[in-house]
């Protein structure tokens, strides 16, 4: 009996997320209704915790998928419950995210739940557990734009539109990111399995440094101007201008005044 109640204790969603999804919400219809005296506060607190909520998703999908593939150790790490403080690093899938959110309005990938490998078999399942994440981002990205590609966006108060189509612009550059084969990342581990022995060796000690590097090339403008042109390229695919989501990510930076085109009326 003791076992199966502490089994359903760490599976059991933790009142931190829970926390989280109401300032979600709460800030969300704030910005649907226009309740805010200043709607850039409000698209800066319905962004951030929303990225928030896809970073604690993204952690989720890798452990759930590690547990039904044997690794039975994510429970009683506390990986089920959605508390982003239960993960390896904080720094790195919470506070490094969230704080390059605001300095640059990328998604920046995090990540840092310890998933013990030698308790799962086969290559294809360290591949499934490491895509597990990034396409969580995806899936969010495809949920934000859903009203783009309906054709429902007219009945969309133009501060909600904007804000969407700014976290849809993080969602797309996480996943992107993630993607990319690089040590440290989620795309490294997708092929890490069937790569042979003796390279994995020579590439696991730059594994700590693949973020970083992929981070500081990104300030190399023609590599920056490069990736947010894919960034832009897959957002219009699905029906988001440029213009929604530069003019979402003006309305985040409530510290600079957004440009008179990206008003939003009441």
């Amino acid at each position: 009996m003791t076992s199966v109640t502490s089994r359903h204790s760490d599976r059991r969603i933790s009142p931190v997320f829970v926390g989280i999804l109401a300032v979600t919400a709460v800030t969300g219809w704030a910005t649907w209704t226009g309740f805010a005296q200043q709607p850039g506060v409000a698209v800066f607190l319905f962004v951030t915790a929303a990225w928030i909520v896809s970073l604690c998703l993204h952690e989720y999908a890798h452990a759930r998928t590690a547990l039904h593939s044997g690794d039975i150790s994510v429970g009683a790490k506390g990986y089920l419950t959605l508390n982003p403080l239960k993960y390896t690093h904080a720094l790195l899938s919470i506070v490094l995210p969230v704080l390059f959110l605001i300095m640059g309005g990328i998604g920046l990938p995090g990540g840092a739940v310890f998933i013990e490998d030698h308790r799962i078999r086969g290559r294809w399942r360290h591949s499934v557990i490491s895509a597990a994440g990034p396409l969580t981002n995806v899936l969010f990205a495809a949920v934000c734009t859903a009203p783009f590609w309906l054709g429902t966006m007219d009945d969309v108060p133009t501060g909600f539109r904007y804000a969407l189509a700014f976290l849809a612009l993080l969602q797309v550059s996480a996943a992107i990111l993630n993607f990319l084969p690089v040590p440290g990342l989620d795309g490294y581990g997708v092929i890490e399995p069937w790569l042979p022995y003796g390279v994995k060796r020579q590439v696991e000690p730059f594994a700590p440094f693949g973020l970083l590097f992929v981070f500081a090339l990104l300030w190399v403008p023609s590599v920056n101007g490069a990736f947010f042109d894919a960034v832009d390229a897959v957002l219009r695919a699905l029906g988001v201008g440029d213009s929604a989501s530069y003019c979402g990510q003006s309305l985040y930076r409530v510290w600079e005044a957004a440009p008179d085109f990206c008003s939003v009326s009441r």
